[in-house]
């Protein structure tokens, strides 16, 4: 990425936002591994002048147990500066008074436990990982059908993700199994909902111009940004592959070698 297209916009920037798994750090057996510099360049961002919060469709986990896990890494960062599909999917099942079939990961589970689940009316489908079996996926099938307006929500959308020992298929790719069997489209509740990066901007209270988002998904982190007025760094890390420069309908706004590069950029830009 040329620093001279960003000298402007930098200026202008008051927040980030930042993808986690990828970016952060590459998520596999254990707790995962920090990728090179991103936990100093965490360090260098909270001590700036721009607001930072962080942006995961991780459902694996409670937040709670992810934000432990990071901070096992080396990370410093609070629960209350995560945002993550599976809170906002219950604060939509409570106002509207849905009642949720749930194929999502066991450690997820917790985060609806204020919800009822009896005579399910909606399925809600996250990155169940092994739980993806045909046995889970047919009952999320016989649930959506058996409803007269079936009611499908998705953690995301991503095709797939990256862990240590490879590429691994994302929620996405059930997703639309779900939704051909259903004749049904799924209400997605995390990236690239616009509604979701909405809701992080109203937290920092800032608009959309002032934001940067920070992923290595292109489409979900940084089309998902444009499509909300914001602009979106790649960086070349995490799932990130050189195929994603030439995308036909999402250009990053800038791609980078990784979060250490990006944040350097940034500050020496801001005199920082």
């Amino acid at each position: 990425m040329a620093e001279t297209d960003w000298k402007h916009a930098i200026r202008d920037l008051k927040g980030v936002l930042l993808d986690m798994c990828g970016v952060l750090y590459d998520s596999g057996e254990g707790d995962g591994v920090a990728i090179d510099g991103s936990i100093e360049a965490v360090k260098r961002l909270k001590a700036s002048d721009l607001q930072l919060r962080f942006c995961t469709n991780e459902t694996q986990a409670t937040r709670e147990k992810f934000v432990a896990k990071l901070g096992r890494l080396g990370f410093d960062i609070c629960v209350d500066e995560v945002f993550s599909p599976a809170p906002a999917a219950v604060t939509i099942l409570k106002e509207r008074g849905l009642r949720p079939h749930l194929l999502v990961h066991n450690d997820v589970v917790p985060e609806f436990e204020t919800v009822e689940k009896t005579d399910p009316n909606c399925v809600i489908i996250g990155d169940a990982a092994d739980s993806f079996s045909y046995q889970n996926l047919n009952k999320a099938f016989q649930v959506l059908i058996g409803l007269e307006t079936p009611v499908l929500f998705s953690l995301g959308r991503g095709r797939y993700y990256k862990e240590m020992d490879g590429l691994k298929l994302d929620v996405g790719a059930y997703m639309k199994a779900l939704e051909y069997a259903c004749d049904v489209e799924a209400e997605v509740v995390g990236k690239p909902s616009p509604v979701f990066f909405q809701s992080v901007l109203a937290d920092m209270g800032i608009q959309p111009s002032q934001a940067l988002m920070i992923g290595d998904d292109l489409v979900n982190d940084v089309g998902g940004a444009q499509s909300c007025g914001m602009r979106g760094l790649l960086v070349k890390t995490g799932k990130y592959r050189p195929s994603d420069e030439s995308h036909p309908t999402v250009k990053a706004d800038g791609c980078v070698d990784n979060l250490a590069e990006a944040v350097d950029i940034l500050l020496k830009h801001r005199g920082q």
